[in-house]
């Protein structure tokens, strides 16, 4: 008779302990980058002295105050909930198109919302109905869902959605978006081309409690969602055809996977810029280390996403400080070379 511990035993290759191992793992490196971006910054406060002063029953300065509860707290939340959505809707896409290589960038996103920034930052001067401080987020989030709204519209025929015309849209929409940018810069004067390439090149530098009040639910609802995607995208591994037949309702996902991918992203681009690679480079390596499982593959990416750009911003803050380097800058450094490994890898020109 086979033991009952036999016919409970897990399948070869079943990594589900090692993904719940890592979840445990990467929530302490969160919390560990979240404590060190409260800790560390270009001005001398430190949070252990401020904590210090709590428990001894002082009051913290001024100055304590503001840098860390005003500075560093939202800065560092913020640069959670950014990179958990772009972490996260890299994950989405990836599983939706079945290709490792595929992030938020390939269904125009990025490009709409980078669009709808230099529209605000060139042409908004005459726009009164939004605060200036307002204006270029907003203008991003709206590009960004018009991009994602016409390229669906485009991919979609008869109720059907095609990932395959979704991919060729998606680069062209882009093609058209990024040209229309560079027509925009080309009119811009010098403050103007200054202030749309610093956005561009991603920064946290503007986070605030009261952003941080409207991207919260922007950013947070979709993240929310993605997990009831996990069954879906597995499903999708196998193929459309026989993801339909194992009850799957393939149509359904895909009009839910762009939707959340639109929103998260859209509105983590709008809040901090143009950050690239994170969608392509935490997704993949979840996917070496823990499996391609969506059920811990989405929320491992959340935590590690979060994790990584915070490091990052704490990076850009302090390596040339009082300067601050763009975010950008720095997960492109970690992703570029990553990037081609990966493709060096898929080649089998490289076994590591």
């Amino acid at each position: 008779m086979v033991a009952v511990s036999q016919t409970w035993a897990r399948a070869p290759g079943d990594r589900s302990a090692a993904a719940r191992r890592l979840t445990a793992v990467l929530a302490l490196m969160l919390a560990l980058a979240a404590l060190a971006g409260l800790a560390a910054g270009a001005s001398g406060t430190s949070l252990w002295s401020a904590l210090a002063d709590l428990a001894a029953g002082r009051e913290l300065s001024l100055r304590d105050r503001v840098v860390l509860w005003d500075i560093r707290l939202p800065r560092v939340m913020m640069g959670c909930l950014v990179g958990a959505a772009l972490a996260v809707s890299g994950a989405v896409l990836q599983g939706l198109f079945r290709n490792p290589l595929v992030d938020p960038g390939i269904v125009g996103v990025s490009a709409g919302a980078s669009l709808g920034a230099v529209v605000a930052i060139v042409l908004g001067g005459s726009v009164a109905v939004i605060p200036a401080q307002w204006l270029v987020p907003v203008a991003a989030f709206a590009g960004a869902w018009a991009a994602t709204l016409t390229l669906y519209r485009i991919a979609t025929r008869a109720g059907r959605t095609s990932v395959a015309t979704m991919l060729l849209a998606g680069i062209a929409l882009t093609a058209l978006a990024m040209a229309l940018t560079g027509l925009l810069v080309y009119m811009a004067d010098d403050a103007q081309l200054r202030d749309f390439t610093f956005w561009n090149m991603g920064s946290l530098s503007g986070a605030s409690w009261s952003k941080l009040a409207v991207a919260a639910p922007l950013i947070g609802l979709p993240l929310l969602a993605a997990p009831a995607l996990a069954r879906g995208l597995n499903g999708l591994a196998l193929g459309e055809a026989a993801a339909g037949h194992i009850g799957i309702e393939v149509q359904r996902l895909k009009a839910a996977a762009v939707l959340i991918v639109a929103a998260a992203t859209g509105a983590a681009v709008a809040v901090s810029g143009g950050i690239g690679f994170v969608g392509i480079v935490v997704p993949h390596l979840l996917r070496l280390v823990s499996g391609p499982d969506h059920r811990y593959l989405l929320p491992n990416a959340a935590l590690l996403g979060a994790a990584l750009l915070v490091l990052a911003d704490l990076a850009s803050r302090t390596v040339i400080a009082p300067a601050e380097l763009p975010i950008g800058i720095i997960t492109a450094v970690i992703g570029g070379p990553f990037f081609l490994y990966v493709l060096l890898r898929q080649r089998g020109l490289v076994d590591l």
